[in-house]
């Protein structure tokens, strides 16, 4: 059988019940209180016991392409990640037994429960730290103090980082870190050269929750360096492109067997042990760049756009001017000369002129190619990522169709 395991607030007191259920042979569904009917629908009505891959977790994946999909995960190849980790953290010069592990991260998530199972297989010691903590950085120094001996190591998404960014008390606590690893959506290149200047030494790093998060990170000397991208795969991976799609590849000993989809089991498909994720990227002797996902890459004018990227370029052009830009997301709306037309959604920050900022968007943006110049720009005053930092693009898909409807209250340029 699945037992099934609702996500409190306390997670240290929910993450010993999970590791009773590991030790008696379960597979547990993790669920927070909103996700729960989602996870009991997917859900087979019953299941051999003990479960055919031994202890493990569903847990949900997806959400970036609009999607989400209930991935099973076996603590053994989460535990085989997590030996991979600590592999790297040598090659760092870090003891992994004799570090701090911090988690500001969702328990039902792929990104908030590795650092339990690193914690586990490390002997290292767990603390967790309240999400809504990460908002309150004057408070961090007081309520999470760093260790006097050790190595203090900490996982973060980008919208974490941001609000740590803006605050001095929130640059000091950060720069205590031996490592901070960073994923779950794309780090812009303004936060990445925020972090450089602060002296914050990130780890952007690659994974999804089908591999048991991250195969690939940057040693944070080569991030403080300059250096870009998600680094070279950990020790249980391989990378590589689909000649075909361009779309990455991962082999890995923790390569999910597969998921479940209203009660049946669906196995991952992964011929010869290679898994396609649906991201585009790059690869090169600097390690592995990611493009975007391959199913939200639009076609503009005859060229494959990643929207992922122009978001990234915009973001980048705004910071250069001082622009007070809070979120950009951009889309593809059908059209018959271009074939799609790039829209791109706007939040401006509290308090500023947001039709100013659209006009001053427009002129930054004329040194973008043409294909990767927005055609239209729609304010968003709601615009925002999901709580690990994803962009739902389905769920603006939906508004933006609603957009007409929209326009004017909340301003549509063209």
């Amino acid at each position: 059988m699945i037992s099934r395991l609702s996500i409190g607030a306390d997670a240290a007191a929910t993450a010993t019940a999970l590791e009773a259920l590991w030790a008696e042979g379960s597979l547990v569904g993790l669920a927070s209180p909103p996700d729960w009917s989602a996870l009991a629908a997917a859900l087979p009505p019953r299941l051999g016991t003990p479960s055919p891959w031994g202890p493990g977790v569903v847990i949900a994946s997806g959400g970036s392409s609009g999607r989400r999909g209930w991935c099973v995960q076996p603590l053994a190849g989460l535990e085989r990640a997590a030996a991979a980790a600590a592999l790297w953290l040598q090659a760092q010069g870090l003891d992994p037994a004799s570090a701090t592990v911090f988690n500001p991260l969702p328990l039902q998530h792929v990104s908030g429960l590795m650092p339990l199972v690193r914690g586990r297989r490390w002997g290292a010691e767990l603390r967790w730290l309240e999400p809504a903590l990460m908002r309150e950085p004057e408070a961090l120094a007081g309520r999470a103090p760093l260790p006097d001996s050790g190595a203090a190591l900490l996982s973060l998404v980008p919208t974490q980082l941001q609000r740590l960014l803006g605050d001095p008390a929130g640059i000091a606590w950060l720069r205590g870190f031996a490592v901070v690893w960073i994923g779950g959506a794309a780090l812009a290149p303004a936060l990445a050269a925020a972090a450089r200047r602060a002296g914050v030494p990130l780890s952007p790093c690659y994974g999804s929750t089908e591999t048991g998060a991250m195969v690939t990170a940057l040693a944070p000397g080569r991030f403080l360096a300059g250096e870009g991208g998600c680094g070279h795969p950990l020790a249980h991976a391989q990378v590589r492109l689909d000649p075909a799609s361009g779309a990455l590849q991962v082999k890995a000993t923790s390569l999910s067997p597969g998921a479940f989809d209203a009660g049946a089991f669906q196995p991952l498909e992964a011929p010869e042990g290679w898994w396609s994720s649906g991201d585009g990227g790059r690869l090169s002797p600097a390690g592995l760049e990611l493009l975007g996902r391959l199913d939200g890459a639009l076609s503009s004018g005859g060229e494959t756009v990643f929207p992922e990227e122009v978001e990234g370029r915009l973001r980048a052009l705004a910071a250069a001017a001082d622009l007070p830009l809070q979120a950009v997301l951009v889309l593809g709306q059908n059209d018959p000369l271009w074939g799609q037309r790039l829209v791109a959604l706007v939040r401006a920050q509290s308090g500023a002129d947001a039709s100013a900022l659209v006009a001053a968007l427009e002129r930054v943006a004329a040194v973008l190619p043409p294909a990767q110049r927005p055609r239209s720009w729609l304010l968003c005053p709601e615009l925002a990522p999901n709580g690990l930092g994803k962009w739902e693009r389905g769920r603006w898909g939906r508004w933006l169709r609603e957009a007409p409807r929209n326009a004017s209250s909340d301003g549509l340029t063209q």
